[in-house]
């Protein structure tokens, strides 16, 4: 079923929190490079801290963004962005989750990348409803204004937000957002562009579930077809004998809206990158609980699924699965290990095939329970493989800290060329490091792939933001 409703956006324009960041030249045009918040021609990181105490308010978040240079990630050039700071709606409250669910494209057209949050868990209002959905800004001086997504919106309104994606969906050259929520119709889709002055503009409502039989959980953008039009692929549920199984489902970009297309292999989380070079974006989709093939929700050590793209959508070719079990992937496949909890996609050695980071949460090693790894694989012509895989940790030399139970590093990754050398570096997150507050580290690329020499980790209280529990690193993307 597909509804079809409108929307407002209303924008507010004051200045926001902006740290040790250059003023603008006033002739310096933005670079429109993806990832790039302030159009120096760097791409930046965002980074979620969603557990942080804002104003007194436990769980009340914020977003973290460290901008990019020639020498990489600058965390001398920073923002702390949150419900209270100047520009931004809405008031910080005691469990909003403000920067667990960000995005990011240019929804305005003007060269700059913005971020979308996803604010699911914030109320609206005395009523029943709950999500709303943030834009931060792009611009010279980095982000300085914001706007929410005002009345009218799809109706039963429940954890709107849920996971945010943006890309061309419909192929028109401007930039969309997508959004889940937890009620039904789960999938929402508003055509851009956007503007800040409050334009009204279109919203696509998609019932997953009686469309495909998957519900909609979390959402990834990239172009699998080659077409030029973003796809978009809905991981959820789907009943089976018995019970339930993670299952997803690529909806094809197409200019009347996503149209549903083939079904892959479940799990929860993905990533959309040509690991062959064929000029067809390939998904990758993690399963942290996988025990078997045929799944449903085990426990071993988890796999990731390759599943080759093609013009249409969906390659024949028999998709691939990767375990640490694998030849080449450094570790073993261990009961709760969590390999694949989290993915990204970037092109590590300069290659042309994009490599894919898989994030092992769940480590265990030397003793220490949950300490976490980082495994990267590597693309090539026949795919993506194990060979030439290559594992970091807090112990691995050269990664600054040390690990210890229950850091989880590898909850999060993020692969991205900071520094303009075509070479993406490798960004994760230990979401329990220091107790729960958090931190990120950053590993150069390198001709050879990731690698440790030259680490870096930084945390809340280096960006200015509040020490404690926060969860710093919980999300990245740019």
């Amino acid at each position: 079923m597909r509804k079809r409703t409108t929307l407002l956006l209303a924008a507010t324009l004051t200045t926001g929190l902006l740290t040790a960041l250059p003023a603008a030249t006033a002739t310096a045009a933005p670079s429109g490079l993806s990832g790039d918040f302030n159009g120096d021609g760097y791409r930046d990181l965002a980074v979620g801290a969603p557990l942080a105490k804002i104003d007194g308010r436990s769980n009340a978040g914020y977003v973290g963004i460290v901008y990019g240079t020639a020498g990489g990630l600058d965390t001398g050039k920073r923002q702390v962005v949150s419900q209270l700071t100047d520009g931004i709606p809405g008031v910080p409250e005691t469990g909003d989750h403000f920067g667990d669910r960000l995005t990011t494209g240019d929804l305005d057209g003007d060269g700059y990348t913005d971020i979308v949050v996803g604010v699911h868990s914030e109320r609206i209002g005395s009523t029943d409803d709950f999500g709303v959905l943030t834009v931060l800004w792009g611009g010279a001086t980095g982000i300085k204004s914001g706007t929410d997504v005002k009345s009218p919106l799809p109706e039963n309104i429940y954890e709107l937000g849920w996971s945010v994606a943006a890309g061309d969906f419909n192929g028109d050259g401007a930039t969309d957002l997508a959004a889940a929520s937890v009620s039904s119709p789960a999938l929402n889709i508003w055509n851009g562009p956007f503007t800040r002055s409050g334009e009204v503009v279109e919203c696509l409502s998609i019932d997953t579930q009686e469309q495909t039989g998957v519900s909609t959980e979390k959402l990834v953008a990239g172009d699998v077809t080659g077409d030029g039009m973003t796809d978009l692929l809905v991981m959820g549920q789907e009943e089976i004998t018995g019970g339930q199984r993670t299952r997803s489902v690529l909806y094809k970009g197409y200019p009347s809206g996503p149209i549903p297309g083939g079904k892959v292999a479940g799990g929860y989380d993905a990533a959309i990158a040509d690991v062959d070079k064929d000029g067809y974006g390939d998904i990758v989709t993690g399963n942290f609980m996988e025990k078997s093939t045929s799944e449903p929700n085990g426990g071993l050590g988890g796999a990731i699924t390759v599943t080759y793209g093609a013009a249409n959508g969906l390659s024949t070719r028999t998709p691939v699965r990767i375990t640490q079990d694998t030849t080449g992937v450094p570790g073993a496949s261990e009961k709760n290990d969590a390999f694949g909890w989290s993915l990204a996609a970037g092109d590590t050695n300069g290659d042309g095939y994009a490599d894919i980071a898989a994030g092992v949460a769940n480590e265990d090693f030397s003793g220490r329970t949950d300490a976490g790894s980082v495994v990267v694989l590597r693309g090539s012509a026949s795919g993506l493989t194990g060979s030439g895989a290559k594992s970091f940790s807090q112990d691995t030399s050269g990664v600054p800290g040390g690990a210890e139970s229950y850091d989880y590093f590898g909850h999060s990754a993020f692969l991205t060329d900071v520094d303009k050398d075509g070479r993406a570096e490798l960004i994760t997150g230990a979401r329990g490091e220091n107790g729960g507050a958090g931190a990120v580290w950053a590993l150069r690329g390198s001709s050879t792939g990731s690698t440790a020499t030259g680490a870096k980790t930084f945390g809340s209280t280096t960006l200015g933001g509040p020490s404690g529990l926060a969860y710093f690193g919980d999300v990245l993307t740019g």
